[in-house]
């Protein structure tokens, strides 16, 4: 079975429990707003603190809201045994991977609407003229962030601490692409032009291919007897 048609069945499975269930994003939009709220009251000034502090605010809460999809997600394939049945199932060990990474980056982009709107309000920002930048911004970390948060939480289904592992081991590794990210968000409020945000996206863009290639490479090893 081809390496795509087998993850889009990988995916379409997830889609489909997500449609009846909805656990995963409409828990991870709650626990995300909440953060951006409390922040907001927290930090919230005047207008120049805003653009200072929005950036931070946003990435922490897709951050964690992240975590908590991903855990939950995986959480989903041991408790029902799914896991070993998808590891039994003839698809390649990889297609898992690239099938639960789409699937994160999906339910995360619906979540950073979410919070995207509530940063712009909670802060009093107009955003309009930035939305694409920031989207790609958004869109690179999501990915990067997916491919290598589902490796570790691969990992972590074969521990009873499969929580504390993947918070623990996915946040430092992630952290250079996470601070590449408020950086250049926070030049974006600021009024940098794109043509200055290119370095950035360029390391986020590295850091992409590097942890996918990563996954798929190690997926196999990491959930395999």
């Amino acid at each position: 079975m081809k390496l795509l048609r087998a993850a889009l069945i990988v995916l379409r499975k997830d889609l489909q429990i997500e449609l009846r269930t909805g656990e995963v994003v409409v828990t991870t939009a709650l626990f995300a707003s909440l953060v951006t709220v409390i922040a907001s009251l927290s930090f919230y000034i005047d207008e120049k603190s805003a653009r200072l502090v929005a950036p931070g605010v946003l990435w922490t809460a897709v951050a964690f809201s992240g975590v908590l999809a991903m855990g939950r997600s995986w959480s989903r394939e041991r408790d029902h045994d799914v896991l070993r049945g998808l590891l039994l199932s003839p698809i390649p060990r990889s297609a898992i991977y690239i099938g639960k990474s789409i699937g994160t980056v999906l339910f995360l982009a619906i979540v950073e609407v979410v919070l995207v709107l509530e940063v712009a309000v909670l802060f009093n920002l107009d955003l309009a003229p930035i939305i694409g930048s920031l989207a790609a911004l958004l869109a690179l970390g999501t990915i990067g962030f997916a491919a290598t948060g589902n490796l570790f939480a691969a990992m972590g289904t074969r521990t009873s601490a499969r929580d504390m592992v993947l918070a623990v081991a996915l946040f430092p590794v992630i952290s250079p692409a996470l601070l590449c990210g408020v950086v250049a968000t926070r030049e974006l409020l600021l009024g940098a032009p794109v043509s200055e945000l290119w370095s950035w996206l360029r390391i986020m863009g590295a850091f992409d291919l590097a942890f996918i290639t990563a996954g798929m490479l190690l997926f196999e090893p990491l959930v395999c007897d």
